[in-house]
């Protein structure tokens, strides 16, 4: 379903109302001319100036280079500052930097807007699982908006990495595990922050990461080497990146990762030979946070100024706060190491940006303290952050209807976040408040039920803490209750950079408590704020619904409440496969068959499989999957033709309806399993998706178009093609789809 057609056209007005109008001419000389023209003017200093990024006071995830960034403004050593937001803030150092620039060449202001600026949308995984791009472009068209209006420029978003592995805490961060997904996903998020037109005051830069396959790092811990075949690579990680590409991204970064030995900071076939080659990516590439040093400790460089080399060599262009390319770049290029054709490239691609941000002809033209503080946090922002809040709500289980719950219910709210402002709004959240503006889920309930008496809150345990001195007042409290609601999960920072884990269980005694609660004979229901899969096997089984709210960010609260009353009608749907233990790790539904493939019940006396001893393969909630509180009945699957052409196109068509009590939104999904191929296959692929809202009792036909295109994989010989053979198709409300039709692909 699109999203509310008021809601979007008040959002248009406010996101153009207090910007200037996108222009089309400037007062200055075209694009090309003008960068030519300045860069002939420009000394090799002052052309390695631009490749350097420095970082202002502010979040740091690594090791800073050691050296003052106010210096080196004096110096005009510096083309781009990190971490430097508010309006007055980065006109104070704009005003310095351009005091000191011989040229006036102004700075790229650069920050973390990962999931919302000032108003925090819910964390990119959680708005994911909307399956609806039309939220996705939203969100990001806000936060560019509020930080746009706070003097920043660019954004380090969207991260596009596809992960199979709970255990690696930035997934909290990308679209989940599968290709097609994450690709419309990117190519939303791009556009929304950068609209049509860079020019236009209220677009940043967007910036794809991490380049590459940074997802598949071993184990799942952060940081951690990475190997895999050039076809896996191809077809399952790189396609995001390539979508960021065709929407028009300015900027790409570097993974911290190495693939098949070689760190991609200095990674010549990923970055020269893949996205400045392959792709013709127009943009500029800069690294990760000191990703360049980290080539030393990698071993494939042996010492910093080697690594600049590699670095600059392979095609990067900007250094992320090292300093390596600001002390070494100039020897080493009289050293014959580098060349100045590979910094004057580098170059050219930096200032072309600030160019298309309006930089030049207004260096201060971000820094608008009336537009800052009329912008940040507007009601039409927040009423956006609530309706992609509502839309990234999946209900795992609801036993007996116990939700939506009514109001004349007597409710125990209960669980270390039912009252939490700071966690809720999840890690990367910018400059977002977590406390004033974020909605608790105490606070969402209070503006729902106007009768008090009807709903209680009480922590009973805190997330990690063991314990058990509150546990006493919250179960007095449950035992009054006709349904008990326990809202529980994760610290915010337990997810994101740095935050892998081997245990992906509920921390704490937070498990023990619901036993507790169980005991009560009541009713529970189980809400999850994470930033990630959680294995659930023992929740499962015992708690009579769950709703997955993941981290839904400041309006988080009111999401989670109406979700809860119905008011909200969950329609989310998972966009990661859910393990039934961590030893199922890594876990996806997009899996190749085995030559003893395991067929669950039907082999289960079958040893000699593909199998394990003490668990069933399938995982705890299958990629795709969630619930609502109404019914959807799939029926006459079609298919136009059970032949399709090289250049053809085969239509599907199947029935969903509305047979429950409630209208509400479900995600139709199509997958395709290619039977036989060159290399093998998948044993199915999401292909296609389309989300639609019906109405209570009615019914819409949905239908799919299928060309070759969408069968194209890496063959044997590494062309991307599509075979002749055999196909399936599937069609239903999650990766388990069973309605299936076939059809055969001809020369």
């Amino acid at each position: 379903m699109k999203l509310n057609k008021a809601l979007l056209l008040l959002l248009a007005f406010s996101l153009s109302a207090h910007a200037q109008k996108a222009k089309t001419s400037k007062k200055i000389k075209p694009r090309n001319e003008f960068v030519t023209e300045l860069m002939g003017k420009m000394t090799i200093d002052e052309k390695i100036a631009q490749l350097v990024q420095y970082t202002a006071d502010g979040t740091i995830t690594g090791p800073k280079s050691g050296d003052n960034f106010v210096a080196e403004i004096k110096k005009g050593n510096v083309g781009s500052i990190l971490n430097a937001t508010n309006v007055k803030y980065t006109r104070e150092i704009q005003e310095l930097n351009l005091k000191n620039s011989r040229l006036k060449i102004p700075l790229l202001f650069g920050y973390d807007v990962i999931h919302g600026y000032k108003t925090i949308f819910p964390i990119t995984l959680g708005e994911t699982a909307s399956w609806d791009l039309e939220a996705a472009k939203l969100s990001s068209q806000v936060a560019a908006a509020e930080a746009a209006a706070s003097g920043v420029h660019w954004t380090f978003a969207p991260m596009v990495d596809i992960s199979r592995d709970p255990r690696w805490g930035r997934v909290s961060e990308g679209a989940g595990e599968d290709t097609y997904l994450g690709s419309k996903m990117a190519f939303a998020r791009v556009k929304g922050f950068q609209g049509d037109n860079l020019y236009d005051i209220n677009t940043i830069l967007a910036c794809t990461k991490h380049f590459a396959a940074y997802g598949a790092a071993e184990a799942g811990r952060d940081y951690n080497t990475v190997d895999m075949s050039e076809r896996v690579l191809r077809e399952t990680y790189l396609p995001p990146f390539k979508a960021t590409v065709d929407a028009g991204v300015a900027t790409f970064m570097t993974s911290f990762n190495e693939i098949a030995g070689v760190p991609s900071t200095g990674n010549k076939f990923l970055v020269n030979g893949i996205l400045k080659g392959e792709w013709d990516f127009k943009g500029f590439v800069v690294t990760d946070y000191t990703g360049i040093n980290e080539m030393v400790p990698h071993g494939y460089a042996k010492d910093d100024a080697h690594a600049g080399e590699l670095a600059l060599t392979a095609g990067v262009d900007m250094d992320m706060v090292g300093g390596v390319f600001l002390k070494h770049t100039k020897k080493s290029l009289a050293e014959g190491k580098v060349t100045e054709e590979q910094i004057n490239d580098a170059c050219r691609r930096i200032l072309e940006a600030k160019y298309d941000l309006g930089l030049f002809e207004d260096p201060y033209r971000y820094n608008d303290e009336k537009r800052e503080a009329s912008t940040i946090y507007r009601k039409e922002h927040l009423d956006a952050a609530l309706k992609v809040a509502n839309k990234s709500m999946v209900l795992l289980k609801n036993n007996n209807s116990v939700l939506p719950l009514r109001k004349e219910q007597k409710v125990a709210f209960v669980g270390p976040l039912v009252s939490d402002e700071a966690n809720i709004i999840g890690s990367w959240a910018a400059v977002g408040d977590r406390t004033g503006y974020a909605v608790s889920v105490e606070e969402g309930v209070k503006k729902l039920i106007t009768d008090k008496s009807k709903v209680s809150f009480a922590k009973g345990v805190e997330i990690k803490d063991t314990k058990k001195d509150l546990m006493k007042a919250a179960l007095d409290n449950a035992r009054n209750a006709d349904v008990i609601v326990a809202v529980m999960g994760e610290f915010e920072n337990q997810t994101g950079e740095a935050a892998s884990q081997t245990d992906i269980n509920l921390p704490g005694i937070q498990k023990e408590f619901l036993a507790e609660l169980k005991k009560l004979g009541k009713p529970v229901v189980l809400v999850l704020l994470n930033g990630r899969p959680l294995t659930l096997n023992w929740e499962n089984e015992n708690m009579d619904a769950i709703l997955e709210a993941w981290f839904p960010g400041t309006m988080g609260g009111d999401a989670i409440a109406q979700t809860l009353y119905g008011v909200n009608n969950p329609g989310g749907k998972l966009p990661m496969t859910f393990p039934r233990s961590v030893g199922q790790v890594p876990i996806y539904y997009n899996h190749k068959n085995t030559g003893r493939p395991y067929l669950g019940a039907k082999d289960a006396e079958q040893k000699y499989k593909s199998r394990y001893t003490d668990s069933d393969n399938s995982p705890l909630f299958a990629f795709g999957y969630g619930l609502s509180y109404t019914k959807f009945d799939y029926s006459n699957l079609k298919i136009s033709s059970k032949t399709l052409n090289a250049n053809g196109t085969v239509k599907v068509s199947v029935d969903v309806a509305n047979t429950g009590n409630y209208d509400g939104e479900e995600v139709v999904q199509l997958y395709i399993k290619d039977v036989v191929g060159s290399v093998t296959r998948p044993v199915r692929e999401l292909k296609g998706f389309n989300k639609i809202l019906l109405k209570k009792g009615e019914k819409k036909t949905v239908t799919f178009d299928i060309t070759a295109t969408d069968l194209k994989f890496y063959t044997l010989d590494m062309k991307f093609a599509a075979e002749p053979g055999d196909f399936e198709v599937f069609v239903g409300g999650s990766s388990n789809a069973e309605l299936t039709e076939k059809f055969v692909l001809v020369n």
